[in-house]
């Protein structure tokens, strides 16, 4: 990022022509902000991280914030794969285009609830939505049958396994999990076989790897994994670039006999991930934005999503000690985000 592209988007984020105050707004909102520098490194960067090719055609004069479509609940199902067909919702055969199915014949008659407080662009509340966004997750299923996925559902920060790829599972999953009317704890007696876990995480990010769908994410993704990983392991943290098989590990449905029980069970686990100092960097497909490559989210224990553009190397360090540590917004970058606001709390961390 060049020293005049710094100046630009300082500009936009303290009021100019093109941003009403952004920062602001976000703060305004009970939003954690940080008005830190979105880049750590030097300009020439003196650091030893890789960079992207100069190849790479990046959109820097759109307004990234407000690009994210509001959504109800996003799903990460697992492929064991960094690319995947240009529309996964529509390869035939896949849990991707059963899901979509259910989801789309599934009765929905609980309307997404209003709060009458309207958030700056960009951002929203998963209460007040009623879509559910499919992806594809380069995390391998924990089952050993190959007709089985296990799906990560967002901003739940719940793990399903044991998923029938068939319209059945699909079904399935979405009457336990995913119906709108359902909060975080889902279904509690249910006749399925799906087991559910709290994604043991303190943190998941997520990178845009979709090739066939732009080659942009592609070649952004596994160099923002690299530096990602480096940057985390110098703070301390664990990383993991695929999904902790959690077969071994006691599933809720075997813990809880009743929905209060479950609902104490998920939030005692996790209120207390962010202390594991633990991440989970997965590709995923398409999330729309590919011109703002690489596009990156963050998930937090507490449910908040936070949707950055334009992301470099060189803006990896500040993500991991403002957003994954400090739990704190960096508005320069920002895409959008889902239930970022934390009102009386200090970061998206804070219960």
């Amino acid at each position: 990022m060049s020293s005049s592209l710094t100046g630009k988007l300082k500009a936009f984020m303290f009021g100019s022509p093109n941003g009403t105050n952004v920062y602001q707004n976000l703060e305004t909102a009970n939003v954690p902000v940080t008005t830190a520098e979105c880049r750590s490194c030097a300009d020439p960067c003196d650091q030893d991280h890789d960079d992207f090719p100069s190849r790479m055609d990046i959109d820097m004069d759109s307004d990234m914030l407000g690009s994210v479509k509001p959504y109800r609940r996003q799903v990460v199902i697992s492929t064991g794969k960094t690319d995947w067909e240009s529309e996964v919702t529509k390869a035939e055969g896949t849990l991707a285009a059963l899901l979509k199915t259910a989801d789309s014949s599934s009765s929905t008659p609980k309307k997404p609830k209003s709060t009458n407080d309207p958030l700056p662009s960009g951002l929203f509340s998963h209460a007040e939505a009623k879509k559910l966004a499919i992806l594809n997750g380069s995390h391998r299923p924990f089952s050993h049958d190959e007709s089985e996925d296990t799906v990560i559902v967002l901003p739940d920060f719940m793990v399903v396994s044991g998923v029938p790829r068939t319209l059945a599972g699909a079904e399935a999953l979405w009457k336990a999990a995913l119906d709108p009317a359902l909060d975080r704890v889902g279904v509690t007696t249910r006749t399925d076989s799906l087991n559910t876990w709290v994604l043991p995480y303190s943190c998941l990010i997520l990178l845009c790897s979709h090739k066939r769908r732009d080659k942009r994410c592609a070649i952004a993704a596994p160099i923002l994994e690299k530096t990602f990983h480096q940057y985390l392991e110098r703070e301390g943290w664990e990383v993991h670039t695929d999904l902790y098989d959690l077969t071994s590990e006691p599933s809720l449905e075997s813990q809880a006999s009743s929905t209060t029980e479950k609902e104490q069970l998920i939030e005692t686990q996790l209120r207390s991930l962010h202390a594991e100092h633990r991440a989970l960097i997965l590709m995923n497909s398409h999330v729309g934005g590919h011109k703002f490559a690489g596009n990156c989210i963050i998930y937090t224990p507490r449910g908040a999503g936070v949707w950055y553009g334009r992301v470099t190397p060189h803006e990896v360090e500040s993500i991991v000690k403002h957003t994954i540590i400090d739990g704190q917004v960096l508005p320069t970058i920002l895409r959008g985000g889902v239930d970022l606001p934390c009102r009386g709390k200090k970061t998206l961390y804070d219960w």
